[in-house]
């Protein structure tokens, strides 16, 4: 297994692909800690994983919460005897639909606040039992790249273009210590969109059409690379991102 004897924090691990990545971690034999806001929906995912035989536990996190990053951190570390592995997977609160020119600025920047916040609380708490043991991974989802036209992204493309500012100052910082910092960049996820939302065949379509392979990223292909990226498999690989945009994105 990938991850065996890996102990592997991921944040808004209730949310689609914080569980796909859970799941995939538990699979490649990390132990998990699922960190979230929602108690009742990490217990859920918490209980899918031991059912098919890994290993999960839950907290109630506020990402936004500096204290409580780093009491959670901590007590990870206690408890499993360091962190091996840290995602941030958590929802920014974008809203998507509404052209710039009409939106609020409190709309605007909540994503950016929230994306880039929670990277900085996340990433730091981790790095510091990272930089202790002398390891560790960092992943970083979204990727930096042009806005879709038409699409009306508000501040989500600007917060993923922060994170990925700041992903590069991580990996300069921290790859003295043996840390790594690695993005998956996805250029979009038809999963994440619910049955029945307006306009989502078409969103669907557009987003197969930009790729060379004329299909997008799923769950369980965003579950796979992220495990691999998290492996010593991938322990050459940082400061980048992992294009698995089906060609959407060509570096």
């Amino acid at each position: 297994m990938l991850l065996e004897d890996r102990n592997a924090v991921v944040y808004g691990g209730a949310g689609s692909i914080g569980r796909a990545v859970a799941r995939a971690f538990a699979r490649e034999g990390a132990r998990v800690f699922l960190a979230g806001r929602t108690q009742a929906t990490l217990d859920e995912v918490a209980e899918e994983i031991r059912a098919a035989g890994g290993s999960a536990e839950t907290a109630q996190v506020d990402a936004l919460d500096r204290k409580a990053v780093d009491e959670h951190a901590d007590a990870v570390s206690e408890q499993a005897g360091g962190i091996d592995i840290s995602f941030n997977l958590i929802s920014h609160g974008d809203v998507q639909g509404t052209p710039l020119a009409e939106m609020t600025p409190e709309d605007f920047e909540r994503p950016v606040v929230t994306a880039v916040r929670t990277m900085f609380l996340t990433s730091t708490a981790a790095a510091r039992h990272m930089i202790r043991q002398g390891s560790g991974v960092i992943l970083v989802f979204g990727g930096d790249g042009d806005p879709l036209p038409g699409y009306y992204l508000g501040g989500l493309q600007v917060a993923f273009s922060a994170m990925e500012a700041l992903r590069r100052n991580l990996a300069s910082e921290l790859g003295p210590h043996g840390i790594r910092v690695v993005t998956l960049r996805t250029g979009g996820v038809p999963e994440t969109l619910p049955e029945g939302f307006e306009g989502r065949e078409r969103i669907v379509k557009d987003i197969e059409e930009r790729t060379m392979l004329k299909r997008a990223a799923t769950f369980e292909d965003v579950g796979h690379v992220a495990a691999f990226a998290a492996s010593d498999y991938a322990r050459t690989m940082t400061a980048t991102a992992l294009n698995i945009t089906c060609g959407a994105e060509v570096d």
